[in-house]
């Protein structure tokens, strides 16, 4: 009978990355004796295995004379060969020859499955049709208790390697409420803290079997599971020896190594200019390339996954960009009409990094973005005024080492920056310094054949990437939401039922506003026929127009003019029933905040015109009159605003009657 001595590796997930090979040889040599030499920990990968006869445990702590006495006694047993995937002299020590090639695979082979797999000749051939003979029965655990189910597996080696809890108990709430499945956690003896502490996060239920199973009865328990979600640890090995359904959570180690290898995988990690570092400490202690994953990440593959559409893609971009940074450092409604970019880039590039840099006045509308890593804050009027700051600037930027800019609204600042900064694509439309991008897209805005959303989506589809969202997009805040439910018991707003109007009174430019005497008009006609609730919103700059509104109106308002950050704007416009507005960026976060509005707009001149500028929402009501003016002069204008004026005040009071019979 031939002898075969297997010489795999020391930890557990290493010696699951062997298991194709000693697969092959069993296929190989059928009827041979197979003797195991492993560490201690990896002991119960080969146990209970009836191709294994025996399994020889290398200390490699022992003395001199034990390893001595450890070669004489493999000499004794006469192998006739061995497959060494360590690379060791123990062969030639004990007399037999090597099945498995003597140098190192090359460099191009990187999965260290493939490394061990490029030591047999024509492995990669055979693996096809190669029988799993490991992991097969384990009838001592049964799986049928737990229904359906997610097999979870949070713990790793090194904790560096780890996803943080909180995060992991958001995904397993998530897959228990909204997919309908059961949660099975699961991890060695020294996971068991951090599978508690997921527990004691959670809301659902979940079964926390850490510490109480061995690798044979994990095995059978991933077996039983519709998908797998874990981090690079020895589950994941596991996981994809058996061909299982797999969501691997990376962080500094390097997936193309050491990453899953079943037939149906993902791998969510978040490209940081310094991963996969693969050291065993953080080099800035901060452990980014774990921490800025969410569980929003996660979830969304967890989806895919489960339909059987890994990765799926709206589109075949032109290049994989794994850094990229979107500019728009314009206004409030310009930033929250380019949150649909934000959101198609992570549906593209879910692992990628991705920052957005926008002025201080609209930091707060994208704070909280979960398809968002980074925001950055270019202040031109004060921090980064002037070219020297801004040079530091460019260079700060360089360090994040980004490979792709796009520059939503081009300007001469923001096009040398990006220049400056390095990052390799810089894509926009060509208008000041145009020269500096790489990719220059026509400058037709002022043509207003379409809306902005859609010219800020032309960006993308210019690089092949399918547009499939357009929808806006604003963060909650969890204190503004306290702030606003506050306001609302404050003055006594509790029933559901009660209709609560937001007015808007101000804009940016006299040829934007409505005359506020009208707007007062339009409060008493609403609060006479439903009894409304009004709320006056405004800027900081605008507390004068609100007073003077508040004053016009006989009945008593709740007047937050100046009184609200943007985020605790959105919270109020969250709990309102309707919005009327001039043509502002607050409207816009209205449409975000899934509230109807009705638009007061003046301007006919195309490329200001609601085709372009208008809100999205399908209740929204735009009130527009052309009074035959070809150019608009905004606040110059020498016809006395007759646009705005030709409006009504019924005009209003109509739109809101018939939003209102719709919702």
């Amino acid at each position: 009978m031939t002898k075969i001595l297997f010489i795999a590796l020391s930890n557990i997930g290493d010696c699951i990355l062997t298991l194709p090979v000693l697969d092959l040889l069993i296929e190989e040599y059928p009827g041979a004796e197979f003797s195991v030499i492993c560490g201690p920990r990896a002991k119960e990968v080969f146990e209970n295995n009836t191709f294994v006869k025996k399994i020889i445990i290398y200390d490699k702590k022992g003395s001199m004379r034990e390893k001595i006495n450890f070669i004489a006694k493999l000499r004794g047993e006469k192998y006739d060969s061995a497959a060494d995937l360590r690379h060791t002299v123990l062969p030639f020590l004990i007399g037999v020859k090597r099945i498995s090639r003597l140098f190192s695979p090359p460099k191009d082979i990187r999965h260290m499955r493939d490394r061990h797999l490029s030591k047999m000749q024509n492995a990669e051939c055979r693996m096809r049709n190669a029988v799993r003979h490991f992991f097969q029965e384990n009838k001592s655990t049964n799986n049928k208790e737990y229904g359906e189910y997610v097999l979870v597996a949070p713990g790793a080696r090194s904790h560096l390697k780890r996803w943080n809890s909180e995060s992991f108990a958001k995904v397993c709430d998530k897959i228990s409420e909204a997919l309908g499945l059961n949660v099975v956690l699961v991890g060695g003896n020294d996971d068991k803290a951090i599978t508690d502490e997921i527990i004691s996060r959670m809301h659902r239920t979940a079964v926390n079997l850490a510490g109480f199973t061995s690798i044979s009865d994990l095995a059978f328990l991933v077996k039983g599971a519709k998908l797998i979600v874990t981090c690079d640890s020895a589950c994941l090995h596991l996981a994809s020896y058996l061909n299982m359904s797999i969501i691997a959570i990376f962080g500094p180690t390097d997936e193309n190594k050491y990453g899953p290898w079943s037939d149906n995988y993902v791998v969510v990690k978040r490209e940081i200019f310094c991963r996969p570092c693969e050291k065993a400490q953080c080099k800035f202690g901060t452990v980014d390339c774990m921490k800025l994953i969410k569980p929003e990440d996660v979830l969304r593959q967890t989806e895919k996954i489960l339909e059987q559409k890994p990765e799926t893609r709206t589109s075949n971009p032109e290049k994989e960009f794994k850094r990229i940074l979107i500019v728009r450092t314009d206004r409030i409604g310009d930033v929250v009409l380019s949150t649909p970019v934000v959101k198609v880039l992570r549906d593209n590039f879910n692992n990628a990094y991705i920052a957005m840099m926008v002025s201080p006045a609209t930091k707060e509308l994208v704070i909280g973005n979960p398809y968002l890593d980074e925001v950055i804050v270019y202040d031109k009027d004060k921090e980064h005024k002037g070219a020297l700051s801004s040079f530091k600037f460019a260079r700060s930027l360089r360090k994040k080492k980004f490979d792709l800019a796009i520059i939503l609204h081009s300007t001469n600042r923001v096009n040398m920056i990006a220049y400056l900064a390095g990052i390799k694509e810089r894509i926009g439309y060509s208008r000041r310094l145009g020269f500096l991008l790489t990719k220059n897209i026509p400058y037709v805005k002022y043509k207003g054949e379409k809306h902005e959303i859609e010219y800020n989506l032309d960006l993308l589809r210019f690089l092949n990437i399918k547009v499939d969202n357009t929808h806006l997009f604003i963060p909650k805040d969890e204190w503004s939401e306290k702030w606003a439910d506050d306001i609302f018991k404050s003055y006594g707003i509790n029933d559901p039922k009660e209709k609560i109007i937001a007015f808007h009174p101000s804009a940016s430019c006299a040829s934007r506003m409505w005359p506020i005497e009208r707007f007062a008009e339009v409060a008493q006609g609403l609060i006479k026929k439903y009894n409304a609730r009004i709320i006056i919103v405004s800027g900081l700059h605008d507390i004068a127009l609100s007073e003077k509104l508040e004053s016009l109106i006989s009945c008593p308002v709740i007047n937050l003019g100046g009184k609200t950050t943007l985020t605790q704007l959105a919270s109020i416009l969250r709990r309102s029933t309707l919005m009327i507005s001039n043509d502002s960026g607050p409207v816009h976060i209205a449409v975000g905040c899934n509230l109807p509005v009705v638009v007061l707009f003046g301007r006919s001149q195309v490329g200001l015109s609601p085709a372009r500028w208008g809100p999205i929402g399908a209740s929204d009501i735009v009130l527009h009159k052309k009074t035959g003016c070809v150019v608009c002069l905004a606040h110059d204008c020498k016809n006395d605003f007759a646009c705005l004026k030709s409006i009504e005040v019924g005009d209003v009071l109509a739109a809101v009657d018939g939003i209102f019979k719709l919702c």
